[in-house]
């Protein structure tokens, strides 16, 4: 920086006023860049702000991450629920737990209620363990949500469980026939004449 001034200085005097003050700013324009370039090179980087990373930990594979897919998810797009990368093998134990819970309680085995649990609990563990690093695949076979919001599903419906045990709901389900007949003409609706719509004079 230094030669680079006393060079500038030393050709000053053979240029006018304006000439000379737009080559001395531009010189020293150049030469601070440059300088600052060097500096900056030799010394570590460092950051006043967090760093963003994709995810909390690296991929056990160490395969290389993609944003938005498996570990390198940073978001949900939902407010107030955060990425979740454990959240398939929390799936398996939130549903499993629906499965014990049943399996202890008195609720006959014919009640709608558990046969709905016990499906759907059954089909999204499978579907966890069958995918355990691919939450997308999840995601995709069980059509309910992102596996972050499958994981409070699955706590939300322990809540319900309880109330239905507690309450033997059950218990309060009767049967209903159901009468029903493709071929009737009518659509259903028996002797019901359907006419024109009341005048506005006429009630």
């Amino acid at each position: 920086l230094e030669v680079t001034l006393n060079n500038i200085i030393s050709i000053l005097p053979t240029m006018s006023t304006m000439s000379a003050s737009i080559l001395l700013r531009n010189h020293a324009r150049r030469a601070l860049t440059s300088f600052t370039c060097r500096e900056v090179s030799r010394r570590p980087v460092w950051t006043s702000f967090p760093m963003r990373c994709f995810s909390a930990e690296p991929a056990a594979d160490h395969q290389p991450l993609v944003p938005g897919i498996g570990r390198g998810k940073t978001s949900t797009g939902l407010v107030g629920l955060e990425v979740d990368h454990d959240a398939v093998p929390k799936m398996i134990v939130g549903y499993q737990a629906l499965l014990d819970k049943l399996a202890a309680s008195d609720m006959p085995p014919d009640a709608q209620y558990r046969i709905n649990v016990e499906q759907i609990a059954r089909y999204r563990i499978k579907a966890a363990q069958d995918n355990l690093d691919d939450p997308e695949k999840v995601e995709e076979l069980c059509n309910c949500g992102q596996v972050e919001e499958l994981v409070i599903q699955a706590d939300n419906e322990m809540i319900v469980m309880d109330m239905y045990l507690r309450n033997r709901w059950w218990e309060l389900v009767k049967p209903v026939e159901i009468e029903y007949n493709p071929d009737d003409i009518d659509g259903g609706h028996g002797d019901v004449e359907w006419g024109d719509a009341p005048e506005d004079g006429k009630k």
